[in-house]
């Protein structure tokens, strides 16, 4: 059964934010904060093949798509305490039982509106399933932020990529919502890593061509798991580093190469 509902009232600022709306109830929204408009491209293509409702977050000042100008007023209200002003949303959230939740990822967690619409607005009892974008990774450590805020929610870990590879998202999109039950359909499943072991010369060589030019480093491999579909080779890489204080850190490096293609890493988990 498919759901739809927008006030009325709310047609002209859903238009200039990109909303869809109808007179129906709705039981499911891809509700959504975006910043450059790669966390809006993977919200509507939810929406689309959710077939459910869509609306958007927005701060009363709007943040600068300049990374850098970004990320200096960030830091800036992070240390003061700031809580950003959001613009009021057009739906009301009592009539969804199911939110997917969308944000780039700021600082490891969620970008400042959506930090504002958590503390805001209560989502218990509803489904709340995250979705994001990002430079690296943070899904996780960002819905855990999301499951703290929320503590009377169901908060599901959700979909994620990268910004340099959201044209990727539609399919695999249709593979996250059908794998995980949000809408029918049929698909391969896909194979299971393979035990981790200790990198070769090789393996580092494919890490290095996926991460080396990332801006900022991220690590050196220890051991690696992997697994073929389609073509492609993937790769689950175990990483150890050192935070800035001179601690040692460790993380989990996803890479990917396309039959044909060159190394890229999709995602970091910390």
């Amino acid at each position: 059964m498919k759901f739809r509902l927008f006030a009325a009232a709310a047609l002209t600022v859903a238009a200039l934010c990109g909303c869809s709306t109808s007179a129906e109830k709705t039981k499911t929204l891809v509700l959504y904060y975006s910043q450059t408009g790669a966390t809006k491209a993977v919200a509507e293509e939810l929406q689309s093949q959710l077939d459910a409702d869509i609306a958007c977050i927005e701060a009363v000042e709007p943040y600068d798509t300049d990374y850098a100008a970004t990320v200096a007023r960030w830091r800036q209200e992070r240390e003061a305490g700031v809580k950003v002003a959001i613009q009021p949303l057009t739906v009301n959230l009592d009539q969804y039982d199911t939110i997917f939740l969308g944000f780039p990822v700021w600082g490891g967690t969620v970008a400042s509106p959506v930090e504002t619409l958590l503390a805001d607005n209560s989502l218990a009892g509803k489904t709340v399933v995250t979705f994001a974008t990002f430079g690296s990774g943070g899904l996780d450590s960002a819905t855990a932020d999301v499951a703290a805020a929320q503590p009377d929610a169901t908060v599901v870990k959700g979909y994620g990529v990268r910004n340099a590879s959201v044209e990727k998202a539609p399919a695999e999109i249709s593979r996250f919502l059908i794998e995980n039950g949000y809408v029918e359909g049929e698909i391969v499943p896909l194979p299971e890593y393979g035990e981790a072991v200790p990198v070769t010369e090789e393996d580092v060589a494919v890490f290095d061509a996926a991460c080396g030019d990332y801006q900022f480093p991220l690590g050196t491999p220890v051991t690696v798991a992997k697994r073929s579909y389609d073509g492609t080779e993937d790769y689950r890489f175990d990483v150890k580093s050192q935070t800035p204080d001179g601690n040692e850190s460790s993380s989990t490096i996803y890479v990917v190469v396309p039959q044909g293609g060159t190394p890229e890493f999709t995602q970091v988990v910390r």
